[in-house]
């Protein structure tokens, strides 16, 4: 017999959908391997009411995951790409970075009507501070309310509460068969994407001879390049879940190109920019990028932020 794989996720339905994604990848390359998923609930999804910010950010979404990977408790752990923070523990590594979905946000309202469309003071869902400042940056004659929970959850509060539209990631909504509930798909020059969005992480022991070589056949290498780009952006301006950045690389012929912001929390001030570079340095164009932006006020905006301390949710 055997011993089965054992993937370790965390135990929302997107989570578990993005897992046995994983699971049925690994299938069907390798059919005579079981594999098993085993749900870990996390600091993250335990605290419910207080804002993540205040105590730990987007790392509590992976860090017992990471534990039992350590421990032998699980052979690797499936999570989205943008909860994992710029630092991987001593041990780890990110062992594929399968082909991103679409890493674009959507918006979807209660009456199906456009962004654009929206009536003056509609009420718009988001605990996202990225998401916040540019939806304020696009339209300052909307509300943004803070709302939490998983993806379906806020769903179901944008048909039970007073709300009047959301914005999610794209790929968590086709993941989860929700397409239909879209009213738009928002360009990134409205709404550019969170660091990661999209992509999914498949993080194991450092080194694994069993499972390393298994978990690399998943990978994508273009996927890999673009978010290798904006994690270097994100990892410069030191930045996490609690400030508002955003980042998107994309392959254009054989170049990497990576478009990212650093927002005011009130959106009254966004400093953008571009840099272009070649795939084989992915790092370099991000942090080229990163330092652009702080010479050019970015470090203002994140020092002021830094010293206060906010409630942040990416799905």
């Amino acid at each position: 017999m055997i011993n089965p794989i054992k993937i370790g996720t965390r135990g929302s339905k997107l989570a578990r959908w993005q897992a046995n994604w994983v699971k049925s990848a690994l299938e069907k390359k390798f059919p005579e391997i079981p594999v098993e998923l085993i749900v870990i609930k996390t600091q993250g999804d335990k605290i419910l009411d207080v804002p993540l910010a205040k105590v730990g950010g987007k790392g509590l979404f992976v860090k017992e995951i990471e534990a039992a990977l350590l421990g032998g408790g699980i052979d690797m752990a499936v999570h989205s790409m943008k909860d994992m923070p710029a630092d991987i523990p001593r041990g780890l590594c990110i062992g594929a970075i399968p082909e991103r979905e679409n890493p674009v946000d959507v918006f979807i309202s209660r009456n199906g009507a456009g962004f654009r469309e929206l009536a003056a003071g509609s009420v718009i869902g988001t605990s996202s501070l990225r998401r916040g400042a540019q939806l304020r940056h696009a339209r300052p004659d909307i509300v943004i309310r803070s709302i939490r929970g998983n993806l379906d959850t806020r769903i179901k509060k944008l048909e039970s509460e007073d709300f009047d539209a959301l914005v999610l990631a794209a790929a968590g909504v086709k993941r989860l068969n929700l397409e239909h509930k879209i009213s738009e798909y928002l360009d990134p020059a409205i709404m550019l994407p969170a660091i990661g969005q999209g992509a999914l992480c498949i993080e194991t022991r450092k080194n694994d001879p069993t499972i390393g070589p298994l978990v690399a056949s998943l990978d994508h290498a273009s996927t890999r390049a673009v978010v290798a780009a904006e994690r270097a952006f994100l990892n410069r301006l030191e930045g996490g879940c609690q400030v508002p950045i955003a980042g998107h690389g994309q392959i254009s012929g054989n170049q990497l190109v990576l478009t990212g912001l650093v927002a005011e929390l009130d959106g009254s001030r966004v400093i953008k920019g571009e840099k272009r570079g070649r795939l084989n340095s992915p790092e370099t164009i991000g942090i080229h990028l990163a330092e652009e932006l702080l010479a050019r006020g970015a470090d203002k905006i994140l020092e002021k932020l830094k010293s206060l301390e906010f409630e942040g949710d990416e799905s």
